[in-house]
């Protein structure tokens, strides 16, 4: 291709009307699925998502900007030139860096495949499962954590929760298109596929034992509640232990993902100190 070849400060003469780029002006509708900045964007290219096309800004021609277009032309993805003001309609005001791309529906797993994952690696289960999680910036960060915590797979519900959608992927800078998430029906169900497996089930919550006086060293899946309504009470019954952060300030909780991360990465902590 002739525009892997040339450097990363433009981009090449014939861009525009080279044909076998699919290079058009912008004249769709706005797209649902859309997925912002170069981070998330980059990452979305990297992963085996089948990508609709590429949003690139007028006059954006330098930096990261230049190798996304390069993999969207290796790719064959079409590439849709708009003006700033059409990109910022198109991300409701999100920071889009001058990019944005529109991917097929998320591809959810079962929570069965996220167990055949961990299998597949020898490994005992290490999930979490976000229980009516609805700030897309707090599922994307809690996602970008457990990728980063080496946990297997991440378990959403349908209803009364958030969805896996663009401000979500920009939040976990990506983590989206290498973790695995399934978005089940019902919680309390899921938890207890996850029980029948062996996997432990700890809630997180305000009343519990403080969580470095656990052992999570056997397979095991942390349930983070909502914003607003915590874990909800038919998901904390059918958990094993609850388990808490003491806190020690005048502020008597933490973000959700903050508190998440705290814990998964105990959790991580004490499974490399075991192999």
């Amino acid at each position: 291709m002739n525009f892997v070849k040339v450097g990363l400060n433009k981009l090449p003469d014939n861009y525009k009307n080279n044909k076998k780029n699919n290079y058009k002006e912008y004249n769709s509708e706005e797209d649902d699925n859309l997925f912002i900045g170069r981070n998330a964007v980059l990452e979305l290219l990297k992963s085996e998502r089948e990508i609709d096309k590429l949003y690139i800004q007028k006059g954006e021609r330098e930096g990261s900007i230049t190798l996304i277009v390069a993999k969207a032309i290796e790719n064959k993805i079409p590439i849709v030139e708009v003006d700033k003001r059409r990109l910022d309609s198109m991300s409701s005001g999100g920071v889009h860096q001058g990019v944005a791309a529109t991917a097929s529906e998320t591809a959810y797993v079962s929570v069965e495949n996220i167990l055949a994952i961990a299998a597949e690696k020898g490994e005992k289960p290490f999930i979490v499962i976000c229980d009516s999680v609805n700030d897309p910036h707090n599922l994307g960060a809690i996602i970008r954590t457990a990728e980063c915590a080496g946990a297997h797979g991440v378990i959403i519900p349908k209803r009364r929760a958030v969805s896996v959608n663009g401000a979500v992927a920009k939040a976990s800078a990506g983590a989206v298109f290498h973790m695995p998430v399934a978005r089940v029906v019902n919680l309390s169900s899921a938890i207890n596929v996850l029980k029948e497996n062996n996997v432990w089930v700890y809630a997180l919550e305000a009343d519990g034992t403080p969580y470095y006086e656990n052992k999570f060293d056997n397979g095991c899946a942390f349930v983070l509640g909502g914003e607003n309504t915590g874990v909800t009470r038919l998901v904390r019954e059918n958990c094993d232990f609850v388990v808490s952060i003491p806190m020690f300030g005048k502020i008597n909780s933490l973000n959700v993902s903050n508190a998440g991360a705290i814990v998964l990465f105990e959790a991580a902590r004490q499974k490399a100190k075991k192999i």
